[in-house]
């Protein structure tokens, strides 16, 4: 608290008027702080909301993302179990084709042993048939009429 001297009428006026005239300026630079003060948090808390809705979209993005990368993964996962079943199917026809052929091969083979057998019986029975001829003009020239 500031002192004033006094004088025949009370305190001295000048020191009085300069005392009320510093505490105007001081109030009014402390109003100007105020209303800059004031400026400024209102421009912080919009920049504060545009950095909360910066947030929240990147949240967002993020979670969709995420469900996105998901669903990725999940079709992924049913194309590989697909290609894994069609492959699957096309070994076993492939398979079985082949097993097919190898039994018609079977069958042609056992086919042509049998007809092999009958074919030397055959060719057997028309050789001893010659051989007996070759024996019967043996008989023959060996007889002397």
């Amino acid at each position: 608290m500031e002192k004033f001297s006094y004088e025949a009428n009370g305190y001295n006026r000048n020191e009085v008027n300069q005392f009320v005239s510093d505490v105007i300026k001081e109030t009014e630079g402390i109003i100007t702080r105020c209303k800059q003060q004031r400026v400024d948090i209102d421009k912080l808390r919009s920049e504060l909301q545009h950095y909360k809705d910066l947030e929240k979209t990147l949240n967002l993005a993020i979670i969709k993302a995420e469900e996105t990368a998901d669903n990725i993964k999940k079709v992924a996962r049913e194309e590989s179990e697909m290609i894994v079943t069609s492959a699957k199917n096309n070994a076993s026809r492939i398979v079985n084709e082949a097993l097919l052929k190898a039994e018609k091969i079977q069958n042609n083979a056992d086919t042509l042993e049998q007809n092999m057998k009958i074919f030397k019986r055959k060719l057997r029975l028309i050789v001893e048939q010659q051989l007996a001829v070759i024996d019967e003009i043996e008989v023959l020239e060996l007889d002397p009429k």
